[in-house]
């Protein structure tokens, strides 16, 4: 069992928009930029983490995840404005 999980967005170099979860999101950004993380981001180096919700179980991350990947651009921009608004 895991004790949380992220749903995370980052946007790249070419400003495109990924999402994806996992248990440790300082550790995954960083394997995004060594260029070890997603096949998508590989080639659009460096990436900037603009968006995270903390989740409580793996299965909630994996929902949310396919939930914000369905969203429009546009949705996804407005999902990122309001998360730094919060901050």
């Amino acid at each position: 069992m895991i004790d949380k999980a992220h749903v995370y967005i980052v946007k790249c170099n070419d400003d495109t928009l990924y999402t994806g979860w996992t248990t440790h999101i300082e550790a995954r950004i960083k394997a995004h930029n060594a260029g070890t993380g997603a096949k998508y981001t590989r080639g659009r180096l460096p990436v900037t983490l603009v968006y995270w919700e903390t989740l409580t179980t793996r299965s909630e991350a994996l929902s949310r995840e396919a939930a914000i990947k369905k969203m429009s651009k546009a949705k996804k921009l407005e999902l990122i404005k309001n998360h730094e608004s919060k901050k």
